[in-house]
């Protein structure tokens, strides 16, 4: 009798750390779509500094070489925003015969393609978008939904599944934990009562480890979405600022040393926050 009070006070205390991994990881994944859409926000700002760079004549040969960078970080991040989703083939792709990458797979496939997506471009914008970035077609949305499942990546690496945050994100779900069997307490009928307690606490540690991972990078998720924020605002109140104050001028050759100066200024905020896009997060 009083084992079984122990498998049951075990198993609520369970159901009630699937229930906080539930709501921490959807804050998670809102975390990410807001970076994301910032991030967004930011390649519009960068599109309008080059939008302007490229309608003055005589810029110095150090503004095309910046952009090269900038352009190169933009686009492997976009590579990952805009590839096609598609659950069914999210499914067979990820895992590439190895445990974690199927949980990976699953929980990613569960995702709303914004999230899906935002999370692609926290965890992996610098190797992954890069690599990817090389390809072309069904061709990159292949290596790209492979890699979001846990797959392999196409320069090498263990995909997603190789983040620990990431992993987190699979769940008691993707661990083969399903949050109705355990509310019936279906999935340990079977079992004896003092077995069954020390069996459910040791997968509810093992939950509470992941809570533990997921606030832990949300804090860092937060932390870089208010950098780029606060450089995207900057930038594009420095951009209008100068336009304003220089909108005659059509050549470079034509601004006085101080404008030329605040201009390469603005190329310079350009270039660091095109980099931020490349900061990955959680690994």
């Amino acid at each position: 009798m009083l084992n079984n009070e122990l498998k049951k006070e075990a198993i609520e205390k369970l159901e009630q750390a699937v229930n906080e991994h539930e709501k921490t990881s959807k804050n998670f994944q809102n975390n990410a779509i807001k970076l994301h859409n910032i991030r967004a926000y930011s390649v519009d700002i960068i599109q309008k500094v080059e939008a302007y760079i490229n309608t003055l004549a005589n810029t110095p040969k150090e503004f095309e070489k910046s952009f090269e960078q900038v352009l190169l970080n933009v686009k492997s991040f976009k590579v990952l925003s805009e590839i096609s989703y598609d659950e069914k083939e999210m499914l067979k792709l990820a895992g590439g015969g190895t445990a974690a990458g199927v949980a990976a797979g699953v929980a990613t496939a569960a995702f709303a393609p914004t999230a899906a997506m935002a999370i692609a471009t926290t965890f992996g914008t610098a190797s992954t978008g890069a690599a990817i970035s090389t390809l072309s077609g069904a061709a990159a949305t292949n290596a790209a939904l492979a890699w979001l499942g846990g797959g392999t990546i196409v320069a090498g690496g263990g995909g997603m599944a190789g983040g620990s945050a990431f992993l987190a994100l699979a769940g008691p779900i993707g661990w083969g934990i399903g949050a109705a069997s355990l509310a019936a307490g279906g999935f340990f009928i079977s079992k004896k009562n003092k077995k069954t307690a020390i069996k459910v606490d040791e997968e509810r540690v093992e939950i509470v480890k992941s809570i533990r991972v997921l606030q832990a990078t949300s804090i860092k998720i937060n932390n870089l979405k208010s950098l780029t924020q606060s450089l995207a605002n900057n930038l594009e109140q420095d951009l209008i600022l100068f336009i304003s104050n220089t909108k005659h001028v059509k050549s470079f050759t034509e601004f006085s040393e101080d404008e030329r100066n605040k201009l390469r200024a603005i190329i310079n905020n350009t270039e660091s926050l095109s980099k931020l896009f490349m900061k990955e997060v959680g690994q």
